[in-house]
């Protein structure tokens, strides 16, 4: 597939994906910080306030909408009102992988718990960090404005239920294609 086809065939998956839903423009909001507020995201993307976990979908997908990153910080923006929360890991958590295919081409479609949907591609890229004592690894997603999601195990797993071996500078790597991109699994 040419690369104007594939760039119109994610456009097309794109716009499927998030049924028109826009996020607000956090980029452009920079007021001055207002402070702290007592909310945690987990690693399994779990939203906490005050010690007690948000259990109002609604709400935690509002809050994720208006989630900006600075530098390590992540806070919750608003035209007026920036305040910091502390993120144990990543701020989005993937538990949905679907695929996609046209002709030869796949395409990695990952859903959050908060309902973000990302296609994995060049601008959406895959990597795996290695946990240098455990070894165990630990699959992440670029998602927007310098944040990352976190995949599941269950995700993490079905890809490599459909990894392949390619051959990367002699060297035989176990991955992923998506988009006309090939991501490595470890």
């Amino acid at each position: 597939m040419s690369s104007s086809s594939l760039d119109d065939w994610y456009q097309e998956l794109h716009e499927n994906q998030l049924d028109g839903g826009r996020l607000p423009p956090v980029d452009k909001w920079n007021p001055p910080l207002s402070g702290d507020i007592d909310i945690r995201i987990t690693r399994q993307g779990i939203w906490f306030h005050e010690g007690g976990e948000i259990k109002r979908q609604p709400l935690v997908k509002l809050f994720s909408s208006i989630l900006k990153r600075e530098n390590s910080e992540y806070f919750l923006v608003t035209p007026v009102e920036k305040w910091r929360i502390q993120v144990e890991d990543a701020p989005f958590f993937f538990t949905v992988l679907g695929v996609e295919h046209r002709g030869d081409e796949q395409a990695l479609v990952l859903t959050s718990s908060t309902d973000d949907v990302v296609i994995v591609s060049r601008e959406h890229p895959l990597r795996v960090a290695v946990d240098a004592v455990s070894g165990e690894p630990s699959p992440y997603i670029r998602v927007r404005g310098g944040m990352e999601g976190l995949l599941s195990r269950s995700v993490y797993y079905q890809l490599a239920d459909i990894s392949e071996a390619q051959q990367v500078a002699g060297e035989e790597i176990l991955g992923v294609s998506s988009m006309g991109c090939f991501f490595s699994l470890y």
